[in-house]
Order: C-alpha cells, then structure tokens, then sequence
C-alpha cells in the first residue's frame, strides 16, 4: 500500500455527469483536484453505459422507424437489414469519441484522474483499490460524493440466467430475441423496449403502477401510450412479476393482477424497475455522513453533507435521477466550496422520454398540481394545427402550458410529439426568469417550427390563438 504525500485539496468521486463537472470547473477556479473513477476515462454510466449509447441505439430505431413512415408519402425503402455488429460498432464508436474526450480535458485541467474504487478510511482519508490490485490512501480537504446509482433487482427474487438482462446488458445488443418482457414502464424500459421492438422483437411491457411514466401527466402520456401499442405486442399495466424461472432457455414469468396469477414465457426478460444509490462501497459509517431510509445521502441546500466538507450530488442524493440535474448540483457544490456563493435552487428540472414521440415536462405537473391542492390554468395547443408538425407527417402531439391563474405566471410546461426533448428548454429558461404567459405568445418564432406550439399554446392561454377557435372565458 502506497501513502500519498500531498493530499489533494478537493477530490470528487465519482466521475458521472456530476462527478467530471465538478471537478473541471473546481480546477478552473484554482484548485488541486483529484478525481477517482473505475472507468479509465471520466464519463460515469451516463456516456459508458446510459443516456449516450442509449440515445445513439434510439437514432439507429429512429431512422428504421421514418423509412417505414415514408410509404405514406409515397417514397418506398426495402426492407432493412440489420448487421448487430456494425450497430454496436457504431455505438461504441461514439462512446469512445466523448469519452476519450474527457479523459483529454482532465488531463489538460491538470486533474489528478485515478481508476479506481474509493471508500472512506476516516473522515479526512480515502482507501483507493486501483484496476490493477494496488492499494493507496489519500488525505483531501474537501471532498464530493457522486457515486449515482445502481440497477435495482426484483425484490426477493434471484435468477441467474443469461436471458434476464439488466439495462447495460441489454445495451450490449448481444441478440435480437423474438420475444421480450421489460418489466418497468419508466424511461429506461420505454426506451430500450423502442430499440429491441424496431429491430424486429415483439417487446411486452409490464408496469405494476396504473400507467406507464409514472411521473408525466396521463394526457401526454396517452399520446405516447396510443403511439406505442403499435410498436409493442403489448402494455400491462397494474401488474407485478412475482416470480421467474428459466425453463428450456427462455424465461417462465408468473405475473399477478388484482390477485389472479399468470404466466407466459419469453426469450429475454429486461429488468428496468428502477435504480439505488451506489454507496455500499463508501463505508460511509467511517464518516458522520448520513442517509436516509432509501440509501440517499442527506444534504443541506448547499450539497453539504453532515460532515460540513463532504459534500454530495446527483442521482446518490436522491429527486430526479438525471444527468442535467447531476451537473448543475456539481457546480453548485464548488461555487458553494471556492467562492462561498450560493446559487439558487433550479426552479425547474426538465424531464425527457425519448421515446416516439418524445414526452418532456419541465416545472409544476398537473398531477402535482393536485396533489397538493394548487390552483392552476392549463392551456393546450394541438400540434394537428401546426404547419411543420403536418409536413412532416406528424400530428401525434400536444403543447401544454401550466400558469397562476391569478399572475399569469408560467408554473409549468409539457410537451409530447417528435422532438418536444429539444423544445423544452425554452419553457425551462421561462420558467427561471419568472416569465408570463403573455411573454412566450409576444415571444416571435420561426415559421414553419414545431417551437411555435409552445407560443400558440401561450396564445391559447390569452384566448388570441391563430390556428385555433378559443376564446378566452
């Protein structure tokens, strides 16, 4: 076991969305960071094995899925063939691309990268497990946790089988089986369901929650549920898997609705229920650091932990499990350790399917409008009387807007239809600068987009809407 000598003022475990972030900007401000990772470059599972190679599987799915669309305008492709090996290829090709990326911004930052496993020796101390079997300690002065998640597995059920996939195996593309069961209907199923059903399997879907995307409303969930049911042999919801076996070489799946059980049987099986906080190899008990009964990391508004220069971020410390929210708690963590400034608490995190059509929310929801008894307007706009939305064939969506009734103020924005996860930003920027309705409608966009359902739906909201008959009450 080696002893370092220096110590470093800052070190960040962790190097996900959250963790490289953090650290890159702490050493743009000045400081001696270190940053420890199992993986040889920054990136976390969000570029190694999630959002990234996730997004370029559901390009390949796109690009199959508009050919087939394209008969109706009359232009015929034939059938696609798929070559595994090269959609993998081309995958890895672009994971490797950023992430070597980063791995070169690190060292150009003069960041102490370390691959490795770090667990806390005391509250001053780190027990490092390098790759290659060697031990070190590190002393830090301050320190951030952004170990994220890790796939949560079917409670009391065990199965050892090649044919029961966890969401990076499933990214693998190793087989395209006939028939596969995702059991969760969140983002990671919905997702991943999309690629296997367009590349030829006939993909069922079981939720045990009444819908699926359980965080988005049910009206731009219905758009994407009617979309899906052609794409998907099937949507079950309000049942839960209670047992599976492999028999043969497929998998025996018993399911159970309102106590009637059933079983079918699948080729694959992919478990998407959810994820947990990766911190069983901190040793957090060497620390006075605290989590609560779900395995999150307590924090204070500033990321600080209960020992005041330990500090935690992203998806450990539980809310929204994504990548943009990780980043921002990242650099909130280091303007609160270099420069003792606070930033402020986002007042909206938006939220993407990337599915077809793409469902992103962004802000108050209707549903937690009502559970917690707010009053507010909703004004909708129908991309069936939007230009682009048409010429492209497309008129599967919708534009929401949630505002104040009283002040006008927007509260919250959703949106469903092709694209609506790079249209969201705007109602986001809104949202943060306290913005009116009146001030997207007075807002001018380009024409023909599918952005001018966000200021139409605004001007829904005034009762002055040009492409629809809506007067306001």
């Amino acid at each position: 076991m080696s002893e370092s000598k220096n110590g470093s003022e800052l070190v960040v475990i962790g190097a996900g969305p959250g963790g490289y972030p953090a650290a890159f900007l702490a050493a743009d401000l000045g400081m001696d960071v270190t940053l420890i990772d199992p993986e040889i470059n920054p990136g976390g599972v969000c570029l190694h094995r999630g959002c990234i190679p996730t997004k370029t599987l559901l390009h390949v799915a796109k690009v199959i899925r508009e050919a087939e669309e394209a008969k109706n305008f009359g232009v015929t492709f034939n059938t696609p063939e798929f070559d595994l090996d090269q959609i993998r290829a081309f995958k890895d090709r672009v994971v490797e691309k950023l992430t070597s990326g980063t791995g070169q911004l690190a060292k150009q930052r003069k960041i102490n990268y370390i691959k490795g496993i770090a667990n806390f020796k005391d509250s001053k101390t780190l027990l490092i497990k390098q790759a290659h079997g060697e031990e070190q300690t590190l002393s830090f002065e301050k320190a951030i946790i952004a170990t994220g998640t890790i796939p949560m597995t079917l409670p009391g059920m065990t199965i050892e089988s090649d044919h029961v996939m966890n969401s990076a195996e499933a990214m693998e593309l190793e087989s395209i089986p006939e028939t596969l069961l995702v059991i969760g209907g969140g983002y990671i199923g919905l997702e991943l369901g999309t690629v296997y059903a367009t590349l030829g399997s006939r993909v069922s879907i079981v939720e045990m929650l009444p819908n699926i995307v359980p965080g988005g409303d049910d009206d731009l969930v219905r758009i994407l549920t009617m979309k899906t049911r052609q794409l998907f042999e099937s949507i079950i919801t309000k049942t839960k898997v209670v047992d599976m076996k492999e028999i043969d070489g497929k998998i025996k799946v018993t399911f159970e609705k309102a106590e009637k059980k059933e079983e079918k049987t699948f080729d694959k099986v992919l478990v998407t229920i959810g994820r947990k906080p990766n911190t069983s190899n901190l040793i957090l008990k060497n620390t006075k650091v605290e989590i609560d009964e779900r395995g999150f990391i307590k924090i204070n508004q500033e990321r600080q932990t209960a020992e005041p220069h330990i500090y935690a971020i992203g998806d450990v410390v539980g809310g929204a499990l994504l990548a943009h929210k990780a980043t921002y708690e990242g650099k909130m963590a280091v303007q609160a350790i270099v420069r003792k400034d606070k930033l402020s608490e986002p007042k909206s995190i938006p939220a993407v399917l990337y599915t077809d059509p793409e469902v992103s929310w962004t802000g108050l929801t209707e549903k937690e409008a009502k559970e917690k008894g707010i009053d507010i307007s909703i004004a909708k706009f129908p991309w069936a009387a939007n230009g682009r939305c048409l010429s492209l064939g497309r008129n599967d969506g919708v534009t929401k807007i949630i505002s104040d009734p009283t002040t006008d103020q927007i509260l919250g924005v959703g949106i469903v239809g092709p694209g609506a996860g790079d249209l969201i930003s705007e109602a986001a920027l809104a949202i943060s600068l306290d913005a009116k309705v009146s001030d997207l409608a007075h807002t001018i966009h380009p024409h023909p987009t599918t952005s001018e359902t966000v200021m139409e739906a605004a001007e829904v909201h005034l009762g002055l809407c040009t492409h629809i008959y809506r007067p306001k009450r």
